[in-house]
């Protein structure tokens, strides 16, 4: 097993799936979408018709819930992995991922997973080089405009993301920051080849340091 892991945050539409997911692939790791995670349990929330301002209600649903990212996204067995880009699911997540509970739930699975893989994990989120691996072997910060991170979610707008990203920053369960020895990278106008082939150069820079 290998404790190596590369932690990517950022906000919305920053290129972290993208990313995170290229890069794993160009080193051979494995990959780790934490985001999914969330929607997953957000959707299942709203499938189920439990209220996602329950936080009790919501912290069981987590706790109980039989989740899966790899190969694709699934909830006790069922394939979600096209349903948790909704709009409903858009709307919900932020709740869900504010709630203190489900967190807990969410960063312990997510350690157990890169604990149990054998070269390494590159894993993206939000609170990823903070909270759930700060000890991490390299943290990356993506950030892009508004405008640019619009243009990447589609249908869902500049109005959205914003306030995605003033509900991310500013929660009181493990808040989307820069954590102060992460390496930031703007990607406005680099495509996903060109943020994997800087990070991996970073990463071998402080291999060798």
């Amino acid at each position: 097993m290998s404790d190596r892991v590369i932690a990517i945050d950022g906000p919305a539409g920053s290129g972290k799936s993208s990313v995170a997911r290229s890069l794993a692939t160009a080193l051979g790791w494995s990959y780790l979408d934490t985001g999914a995670m969330y929607r997953a349990v957000t959707l299942e929330a709203l499938d189920e018709g439990v209220d996602v301002y329950d936080e009790h209600a919501i912290g069981k649903l987590a706790a109980d819930v039989v989740l899966t990212t790899l190969p694709r996204v699934s909830v006790n067995g069922r394939d979600v992995e096209d349903d948790i880009r909704s709009d409903a699911v858009n709307v919900a997540v932020s709740v869900v991922a504010a709630n203190a509970l489900v967190r807990q739930q969410m960063v312990t699975r997510q350690r157990e997973f890169a604990a149990a893989q054998p070269l390494g994990t590159v894993v993206e989120g939000r609170d990823i080089t903070t909270v759930v691996f700060p000890e991490a072997t390299l943290k990356v910060y993506l950030t892009a405009t508004l405008e640019e991170r619009a243009r990447r979610r589609g249908e869902e707008g500049e109005a959205s993301v914003a306030r995605r990203d003033d509900a991310d920053t500013t929660r009181e369960a493990s808040p989307l920051r820069q954590a102060e020895d992460a390496l930031v990278l703007d990607t406005t106008g680099r495509n996903v080849d060109e943020a994997v082939e800087e990070i991996v150069k970073w990463l071998k820079l402080k291999t060798l340091s």
